[in-house]
């Protein structure tokens, strides 16, 4: 950026001269710029998730039908860190009403854009699904959306983490038919930290 001067000579130069001499300190630093204002790295906002937890998954069996059945899981999951925690991958086990499902979560951030990717998948489609939500963290909870597909239909999918302490965290899956004016909450999870986990080839976390 190029910067302009100005250059005042003669008798009203030197008054201008007299008069910048003679300004009180505190008058100048009036006009001083205000600080930066500090980027948030939200790298280690998935820390709280580092380590082994039981888990208890509720989920809505027909999700955007009308119906309000549920079914209740139980398991654990475990994530470890990846390239020094600019990464993060959970493995999910969970049984019950009949079912099971062993889940994997990927997590990637990004330090341009300071936001999260989480993919999903299972071991029943062998691949990770879908685009990925995306999103940060903000006074303590964490909101992610991506725009999928559901039994041929277009919605939006919302993931929200909320209460999270040391040894606890609350989740929530929601879909959105109308462009996120109404959400329907389809999967909630509950866990309670068993242990601290390694990083995912070895180590402390």
């Amino acid at each position: 950026m190029r910067s302009f001067g100005l250059v005042v000579s003669g008798a009203l130069g030197s008054a201008l001269l007299m008069a910048s001499c003679c300004m009180p300190a505190r008058a100048a630093a009036t006009h001083a710029p205000p600080p930066a204002a500090q980027v948030r790295d939200g790298s280690h906002d998935f820390d709280f998730e580092l380590g082994a937890w039981n888990f208890r998954v509720k989920r809505m069996t027909h999700p955007l039908s009308g119906s309000r059945h549920w079914i209740e899981l139980d398991g654990t999951t475990k994530t470890c860190r990846v390239w020094n925690g600019r990464a993060q991958l959970e493995q999910m086990e969970v049984s019950g009403a009949g079912q099971s499902i062993e889940g994997l979560t990927l997590r990637l951030y990004n330090p341009r854009t300071r936001q999260w990717s989480l993919y999903w998948g299972t071991s029943k489609a062998g691949a990770l699904g879908g685009p990925p939500n995306v999103g940060e963290f903000s006074s303590g909870v964490g909101e992610f959306y991506a725009q999928d597909t559901y039994n041929g239909r277009y919605v939006l999918i919302r993931y929200v983490w909320s209460r999270i302490t040391a040894n606890s965290a609350h989740f929530e899956q929601s879909f959105s038919e109308d462009g996120g004016k109404t959400w329907e909450v389809n999967w909630i999870t509950d866990q309670t930290r068993v242990a601290p986990a390694a990083d995912c080839a070895g180590g402390s976390p």
